[in-house]
């Protein structure tokens, strides 16, 4: 447990006093996926340090968590951020290894290179031909990938998409970052030709690029995404590859909060084929809904970094973080235990959001037993059976208290995951 969490001076101080007897891994950001990279880290005895731009996320009490301290936020000043992190590196007897947990930390990294840490995931050429989804849809129409009817419309117009699709459909980014300076989110549905031409022309003041897309029929429940590690052409090993479905949301159409492990192969191949086209390597999210006109899922996104649901491929023995660390640390390893057989049963939940998808959805009917209850609360559930979570776990209480206690103030965090 980090019983401090330092401003960067302090933390640069501590990590020099500190004796690691292997690289630590930095975990950035300090959140509900910081968790879960920790823990996952931690279980195969892999030093971890947070680090974030406020001491507000939930990582930094975690029993994985040895330090956790304040870096300068990437987005606000990325020269100031890689400074932080070559003291940081600099401190220590290794060379760390970064593990990103949010698109601006992926960025902050990518594109600043700090010296002497150690990236396990393709540089910034390589996130952008998968982060970029004009590229990323080219790849899906050569190999035959489905993906949503999809029109850039800087090379089409808005007449030529207007009358190619029906409305309502969906306004999306090219490239993430602009487009959500500009609306605070990343995909905007628009009614008529006026919402249209209003969204672009607001887009295009940001210089942001924009794709208009098809609304996709999708069936409620099948939405599903490949969870992998695509190892470097150096490393002796195979992909690591879990399918799991977001069976529950909270609100419906929000974020998951139970993901189960499913079979399924088309959704493996289509993502696997994408990835190994690009050339990525790393740890990623592809994220595919069901459409109920095609009869077939199609490709939406993939996310180049860990996610909010990332423990359920470990608990399933795929232990993508570990994987990837071991890659990248030429004494370390890693076999996953579901190399040989495949991944095990597994199921994840997130228990606030559940939780409140259970007290205030009516139409909604609790899919956890009396069993799969019985055993959160008595904390079997960490030793037995195939269920588990992203923040709460007895072993390690201290994230889920300050969660509970932040609940009783009017205090705010500013990542969701």
């Amino acid at each position: 447990m980090a019983d401090t969490f330092h401003d960067t001076d302090a933390l640069v101080a501590a990590l020099a006093d500190a004796d690691f007897d292997r690289p630590p891994a930095l975990v950035a950001n300090a959140h509900i996926t910081g968790v879960s990279v920790a823990r996952a880290l931690s279980a195969h005895d892999v030093p971890v340090i947070v680090l974030d731009r406020t001491d507000s996320g939930l990582a930094p009490p975690s029993e994985a968590v040895d330090h956790a301290g304040q870096v300068t936020y990437p987005l606000d000043d990325a020269d100031g951020f890689r400074a932080d992190v070559e003291r940081i590196a600099d401190a220590l007897d290794h060379e760390p290894v970064a593990f990103a947990c949010m698109d601006e930390w992926v960025r902050g990294f990518a594109e600043t290179e700090p010296a002497g840490v150690r990236l396990p995931f393709s540089d910034l050429a390589g996130v952008e031909r998968v982060l970029d989804k004009s590229n990323l849809y080219a790849l899906c129409e050569e190999l035959g990938v489905p993906y949503p009817e999809t029109y850039e419309v800087g090379e089409h117009g808005i007449e030529a998409v207007v009358e190619a699709l029906s409305f309502p459909f969906v306004v999306k980014p090219a490239h993430k970052r602009k487009f959500e300076e500009a609306f605070g989110t990343n995909v905007i549905e628009v009614a008529d030709r006026e919402e249209f031409a209003d969204v672009v022309a607001e887009a295009e003041e940001h210089g942001a690029t924009v794709l208009a897309q098809e609304k996709v029929n999708t069936e409620a429940g099948r939405d599903t995404s490949l969870a992998s590690y695509m190892p470097p052409e150096s490393a002796d090993r195979d992909p690591l590859a879990v399918v799991g479905n977001a069976a529950v949301r909270f609100p419906a159409f929000g974020t998951s909060c139970l993901v189960e492990r499913v079979e399924e192969p088309a959704v493996r191949e289509h993502a696997l084929a994408v990835l190994e086209e690009t050339g990525y390597h790393g740890i990623s999210e592809s994220e595919f809904v069901y459409d109920a006109d095609r009869g077939e899922y199609v490709l939406l996104d993939v996310n180049t970094r860990p996610w909010k649901w990332i423990s359920m491929p470990v608990a399933a023995g795929a232990n993508l973080p570990m994987a990837a660390y071991a890659d990248a640390v030429d004494d370390a390893e890693y076999e996953a235990e579901a190399a040989v057989d495949g991944p095990r049963d597994a199921r994840w939940t997130y228990l606030p959001d559940y939780v409140q998808r259970c007290l205030t959805d009516e139409a909604f009917w609790d899919v956890l037993s009396d069993d799969d209850w019985a055993s959160l609360f008595s904390g079997d559930f960490e030793r037995e059976g195939d269920l588990t979570t992203g923040l709460y776990r007895p072993s390690d209480p201290a994230p889920a208290v300050k969660y509970l206690t932040g609940e009783f103030t009017d205090r705010e965090y500013y990542c969701s995951c």
